[in-house]
């Protein structure tokens, strides 16, 4: 029997004690919708495969045809963008619901109207690989071309490259060759859990959220799957109910898998809009995006031994680290672009590192800098519209809970500040008394502009530098 060291598989995960997702909004589950767009980048002899298409269609049990076209399969995937599509599109858009869509590159070349209807929703668009085929026996090294190629034609079809990674058809090397490529925020080829977990990959860690094959339309196109729309509404059902349940004291995510030519017909599209329906009923379920997820995810749980930033891929360090400076993500990108120091691994290191970026921006970029920031007790806070970083800092000073008197005060003050400089008043409020604001506003509005933005600035790097201690701890 091979040595546990020497096992390439993990049996154990999380075991009995899962980490506390921390939901938004102390939610009990997370629900995500995903629609595989896959018709048009499915085996055909037209895209120079050697056979028709096999998988997940009405045909149950079909077999490739070597070399010629099947018209029933072809039309079947038609349907798909001709109709399905669109009929899930306005199901989730009718009620508001976000969607990551695994979108197949070529796929998506050939329906440019679907991908901007994607856009136009603001659905998250992962990359599904290249071409929906088998790559279980395809060379490694054609492969991390194909997904090269995906990227490629992703970003110019959709206007951005992807985060997320799906393969979906997948072979022994396609997790290794997504983290190898360095700009994925997740990976998804895993079925091995109720939460995201991190791998550590060619490139540093790794975050995988796992997907599903069971609470998934494809069951309509299996052997022994769903025969109806009811049997797919009961089975999503119990899922989620098991998990609400569970989510009291172990929240985890639900991931439903969907497909436009199998639940966009329409007796199929009624039962999982009685889910969506059932799903919206309960307070205590979030339903976010992939992306949602994991950048949740990489904000609330560290890699196994905590951040190296030193050890990142840019895409994970500016995740991570690019709200540090408020809504200022370029200055996470050109610390990482300027060559990370030995000793950005510590919060001290980090913070003279990305204060040294910060410093280095244009008078344009800093001015924007200064006003990404919330005024303190405003109308943002009111709004519960602050960043998370923002949120704890003035709560930790009470500025969420002032006093009639006192929030007329800081409106005073705010109001004041804003007419004389044009811009909010920052300051490092961590661990500040209210009375100490207080009388920073009134000291510092007799400064002149230079003197107040040099003053605003250095309050910024001071409230980065708080932060990383955060992070980095």
């Amino acid at each position: 029997m091979t040595g546990k060291d020497d096992y390439p598989r993990d049996m154990v995960g999380y075991g009995r004690t899962p980490p506390f997702a921390d939901w938004p909004g102390g939610a009990r589950v997370a629900v995500q919708f995903v629609i595989n767009y896959e018709e048009g980048g499915e085996n055909n002899i037209l895209h120079g495969d050697a056979a028709s298409e096999a998988f997940l269609s009405e045909i149950v049990g079909a077999a490739p045809w070597p070399g010629q076209r099947h018209m029933n399969m072809e039309s079947i995937y038609e349907y798909g963008s001709r109709a399905g599509f669109w009929r899930l599109h306005r199901l989730f858009t009718e009620r508001a619901v976000p969607v990551t869509v695994y979108g197949v590159a070529t796929a998506m070349a050939r329906n440019p109207e679907a991908v901007a209807a994607m856009n136009e929703a603001k659905w998250e668009i992962a990359t599904h690989g290249l071409k929906w085929i088998d790559y279980r026996d395809i060379p490694p090294e054609v492969e991390a071309k194909h997904i090269a190629e995906a990227i490629r034609i992703h970003a110019e079809v959709a206007g951005e490259r992807p985060l997320g990674f799906y393969q979906g058809r997948s072979s022994l090397n396609t997790i290794r060759l997504g983290m190898a490529e360095g700009g994925f925020v997740y990976c998804a080829d895993s079925y091995a859990d109720d939460l995201p977990y991190w791998l550590e990959g060619p490139r540093g860690p790794q975050l995988v959220t796992p997907y599903t094959l069971d609470t998934n339309d494809m069951r309509f196109a299996t052997p022994q799957g769903f025969n109806s729309g009811d049997q797919f509404y009961a089975y999503l059902k119990d899922s989620f109910d098991t998990l609400y349940a569970e989510g009291d004291v172990a929240p985890k995510m639900l991931s439903v898998g969907l497909h436009c030519r199998l639940v966009g017909r329409p007796g199929r599209a009624a039962s999982l809009a009685r889910f969506l329906d059932y799903v919206l009923a309960h307070d205590k379920a979030w339903v976010p995006t992939r992306l949602d997820i994991a950048r949740h995810w990489i904000r609330k749980h560290p890699p196994p031994g905590g951040w190296r930033p030193t050890t990142l891929t840019r895409t994970l360090f500016v995740e991570r680290f690019g709200g540090v400076y408020e809504h200022s993500p370029w200055i996470a990108a050109a610390a990482y672009d300027a060559g990370l120091p030995a000793d950005a691994d510590t919060a001290d290191g980090l913070a003279r590192a990305m204060a040294a970026a910060a410093a280095k921006g244009s008078d344009e970029a800093r001015r924007t800098l200064i006003l990404a920031h919330p005024d303190l007790a405003g109308r943002l806070a009111e709004a519960k519209a602050l960043t998370a970083d923002s949120t704890g800092e003035q709560a930790s000073a009470g500025l969420d809970r002032l006093t009639p008197d006192e929030r007329e005060k800081f409106t005073a003050l705010n109001d004041a500040y804003r007419a004389r400089f044009a811009m909010p008043f920052i300051m490092a409020v961590k661990g500040r008394s209210k009375a100490e604001i207080v009388a920073a506003f009134e000291r510092r509005l007799a400064n002149d502009s230079d003197a107040e933005t040099r003053t605003a600035l250095a309050e910024i790097d001071r409230i980065a530098a708080l932060r990383l201690a955060d992070a980095l701890a």
